[in-house]
């Protein structure tokens, strides 16, 4: 072909990127397009922290292509609608795009799809976000899985495509296309809040690397310890698509080579959590009423509190129970929480306050730099206990114990909880007495854990 669209959407990379790299076999010219959604009506699933850092990806993207020779073109608005005007306007005769995993993405590419083929031009989507998507995965009666341990056996059974290389040759983008500016966060008329990480491609290869060169030996060792640099913090990265699953899947695999039994075990450990994201992908896919009621039909008449004064001490880390404060006011700060606290504060709403999981579900969406719908919706429900292969209903984590075994010498909740350093350790693992605070200026916890677990026991036998 003569002239093709490359639709970026979550796929921010030059590296082992599928469809681009397909456009570029199959077309002498190569139009990258990135549209921008409206911010209307899209306040559930994102906000500052993950509009900033898709910005700041964007930018890289736009630089990186530039080397090659290339243009990023910014449209704004339904992707149906700017994608047919750009094939109108260029003449260009595909499209060529990574396929999204949710249910929006979805339902987007159908509208792409029905515009293209109005004006003549074809399309091409192409697996990328996911190593196994969709009906690749299914038992032996063809049918998807409800249970991760299987899903993980069979996962594990599938081959798994190459990783490639960057492009190396120039990319020829025609002249006189008309783009917008890139994007900041003054183009959704939001404000900066969170300390990000870096972002764009160039960044996340160095997380990458650095990750791969210690944490991942000591990963089944430390990753629990909110405290300790030991998860790989790649999250967000996947999640823009400025790095690929294949690739850091296949790096991971590579670092057993010289590993010891420990670190082995470590090592499997982060591959586990690699197919706990495409198990929630594989769950979205096939039940997509998961984002509105619960996976299990069980526990669709449990009866839920009205979020209200608690829900806001909880949402302001101001609940009196310091390991949900701290996780929190990082989560506020930051745009990122720990996977150990993300359960920790997910249960303690659920189970302790009684919150329906949908409200702190929208709430880490809207704050969280690497949200993930799938992987988001499914922690939480795994929390609540209603979701796909989740923690029994009357597994409740106590927030007071679970500081004590993962942060012993409180010292995430110190940097967290400024109030709360001159406080010997001890102090923070336990309760106060009834009605008292663990020191001035800090709130007495708005919930006796012991009493609550009970109602939480009750709700779901009896609902």
């Amino acid at each position: 072909m003569k002239r093709v669209i490359h639709w970026f959407r979550r796929d921010l990379r030059l590296h082992d990127n599928t469809a681009l790299f397909s456009a570029l076999r199959a077309a002498r010219e190569v139009i990258p397009v990135y549209i921008l959604s409206e911010w209307k009506g899209y306040h559930r699933w994102t906000g500052p922290a993950r509009q900033q850092f898709l910005s700041g990806s964007l930018d890289v993207l736009s630089g990186n292509l530039k080397k090659l020779g290339g243009r990023l073109i910014v449209r704004q608005g339904l992707a149906d609608v700017e994608l047919g005007k750009l094939l109108a306007e260029t003449r260009a005769e595909a499209i060529f795009y990574n396929r999204d995993p949710d249910p929006f993405g979805r339902q987007i590419e159908q509208r792409v799809a029905a515009a293209a083929q109005s004006l003549g031009a074809s399309v091409h989507s192409f697996k990328d976000i996911a190593i196994h998507e969709r009906d690749e995965v299914l038992t032996g009666k063809g049918e998807p899985f409800r249970v991760f341990t299987p899903y993980s056996r069979a996962w594990s059974k599938l081959p798994k495509p190459p990783v490639q290389l960057a492009p190396s040759a120039p990319l020829s983008t025609p002249l006189g296309i008309y783009s917008l500016s890139l994007p900041t966060l003054e183009t959704w008329h939001l404000e900066p809040g969170a300390q990000i990480l870096p972002p764009g491609e160039h960044a996340a290869r160095r997380r990458l690397a650095a990750f791969l060169r210690a944490p991942i030996l000591r990963y089944g060792e430390l990753r629990d310890f909110p405290a300790a640099a030991a998860t790989s913090r790649l999250s967000q990265d996947l999640r823009h698509g400025l790095l690929s699953a294949r690739e850091v899947y296949a790096r991971a695999l590579a670092t057993l080579d010289c590993a010891t039994p420990a670190q082995a075990l470590g090592i499997r450990a982060f591959i586990n959590e690699l197919i706990w994201r495409e198990f929630y992908f594989h769950i979205l896919w096939h039940w997509p009423r998961v984002l509105e009621t619960d996976f299990n039909p069980r526990y669709h008449a449990v009866r839920w509190y009205q979020p209200g004064p608690e829900f806001d001490a909880w949402r302001r880390g101001e609940t009196g129970f310091p390991i949900v404060d701290a996780a929190m006011r990082q989560l506020t700060a930051t745009g990122f929480m720990h996977n150990r606290l993300r359960m920790i504060t997910a249960m303690f709403l659920t189970k302790d306050l009684h919150i329906h999981w949908k409200s702190g579900e929208s709430h880490f969406m809207q704050h969280l730099v690497d949200g993930e719908i799938a992987s988001n919706n499914g922690g939480w429900q795994w929390s609540a206990g209603t979701g796909a292969d989740a923690a029994p209903y009357f597994r409740i984590q106590n927030p007071w114990t679970q500081s004590r075994r993962f942060d012993p010498q409180a010292t995430f909740i110190k940097e967290w909880l400024p109030e709360l350093r001159d406080i010997p350790p001890g102090l923070l693992f336990k309760p106060p007495a009834p009605g008292r605070s663990l020191c001035p200026g800090y709130p007495p916890p708005i919930v006796d854990h012991g009493s609550e677990r009970k109602t939480a026991l009750l709700m779901f036998r009896q609902p």
